[in-house]
C-alpha cells in the first residue's frame, strides 16, 4: 500500500498525520512500514534521526527524498504490497515531479481546516490528483479542530469534499500532538487517532 499525505496548504498537519499513522501502522497493527520524507522542511526526517540517539530499535524506517529522486525509489517501493508506504508530500502543485508519485498511490489522506483559504486549496489538490490519478482513494481528515468553535462553512465544505473522497471524523487541536515521535505516540492521544485510523485503514489492514 503506498499512501500519501497531501495538501497544497502549508500548516494543516500532513507531516504530523503522516508520523501518526506510521506509529499505529507499525505499532498497533505490526505492519511494516517505510516513510518516505519528501517535504521540503524535512522535518520527519530530522525527528527521526534525533529520536534514534535517545530511543532503542526504531519501529519503520524514515528516508529522506525529494521529487527528482523518487523514480529511483518507485521500483523498490512497489515491490511488496503488504509493506504500507507513507509518503509526506512537499506542500506545492506546480512540479511536474509529482505526476509519477499521484501515478503509483493507492490511497491519499488529505488534511484540511474550516477556512475558506484552506477548503480552496484543498478543492485545488483533490482536482488535480484525482485528473492524475482517477482511481485513487482519497481521504480528508478534518485536523486541528479547535473545540467549541463553530465553522458556518462547514456543512459546504463537506459537502464539496465528499465529492472526491471520504471524510472521516475531526482530528482536535491538542498540545499532546507536539509530543508524537517517530517511536512512539503518547497514550493520551491514543483515543482521539484510533477511530480515525481504524476507518482509513481497516480494510487495508483486512486484505493484508
Amino acid at each position: 500500500m503506498i499512501c500519501l499525505f497531501g495538501n497544497q496548504k502549508g500548516g494543516v498537519g500532513k507531516s504530523t498525520l503522516t508520523v501518526l499513522s506510521g506509529n499505529y501502522l507499525s505499532l498497533a497493527k505490526n505492519w511494516p512500514v517505510t516513510i518516505i520524507d519528501m517535504d521540503y522542511q524535512q522535518s520527519i526526517s530530522q525527528k527521526f534521526e534525533k529520536a534514534k540517539v535517545l530511543e532503542n530499535d526504531e519501529p519503520y524506517d524514515v528516508m529522506a527524498a525529494t521529487l527528482e529522486t523518487f523514480p529511483v525509489l518507485s521500483n523498490m517501493l512497489t515491490k511488496s504490497k503488504k509493506d504500507a508506504i507513507l509518503i509526506d508530500l512537499p506542500g506545492k502543485l506546480d512540479d511536474d515531479g509529482l505526476i509519477p508519485v499521484f501515478k503509483c498511490a493507492d490511497m491519499v489522506i488529505c488534511p484540511f481546516s474550516y477556512d475558506e483559504f484552506t477548503f480552496e486549496s484543498t478543492v485545488l489538490f483533490a482536482v488535480v490528483l484525482k485528473k492524475v490519478n482517477p482511481k485513487v482513494q482519497v481521504v480528508f481528515i478534518p485536523n486541528r479542530i479547535k473545540a467549541n468553535v463553530k465553522f458556518e462553512i462547514m456543512s459546504e465544505v463537506n459537502e464539496q469534499l465528499s465529492k472526491f473522497g471520504k471524510i472521516t471524523a475531526a482530528i482536535p487541536d491538542r498540545i499532546d500532538f507536539q509530543r508524537i515521535t517517530t517511536f512512539q505516540t503518547p497514550l493520551s492521544l491514543y483515543g482521539v487517532i484510533t477511530p480515525v485510523f481504524e476507518e482509513i485503514f481497516a480494510d487495508r489492514l483486512w486484505k493484508k
